[in-house]
């Protein structure tokens, strides 16, 4: 497991690593529904932050794409969801 200072810093590489990217940039930010002018600001709250690794998880692809740029092992993405607001898992007995 992850730090929760990192799972942040993950995540913010991950919202540099979207924006970078032309194609799903877009689609993130439509799934989101945030505006490239309120960025800034939103990046600095722990539940967007939760809503970029959620957007990310959701296609293995993507996951493997940021963890090759970011160089990261494939794991770290949802280590860094689970250490941030609303990640914990829920263990049902």
């Amino acid at each position: 497991m992850i730090a929760r200072d990192k799972a942040e810093t993950v995540a913010l590489q991950a919202l540099g690593w979207l924006a970078g990217n032309e194609d799903l940039f877009p689609v993130f930010l439509g799934a989101t529904g945030a505006d490239v002018s309120d960025l800034a600001t939103a990046a600095t709250q722990p539940t967007f932050l939760a809503a970029v690794m959620d957007f990310l998880l959701t296609d293995d692809a993507w996951v493997m794409a940021f963890c090759d740029d970011a160089q990261l092992r494939y794991e770290v993405p949802m280590q860094a969801r689970a250490m941030l607001p609303g990640g914990a898992q829920i263990n049902w007995t």
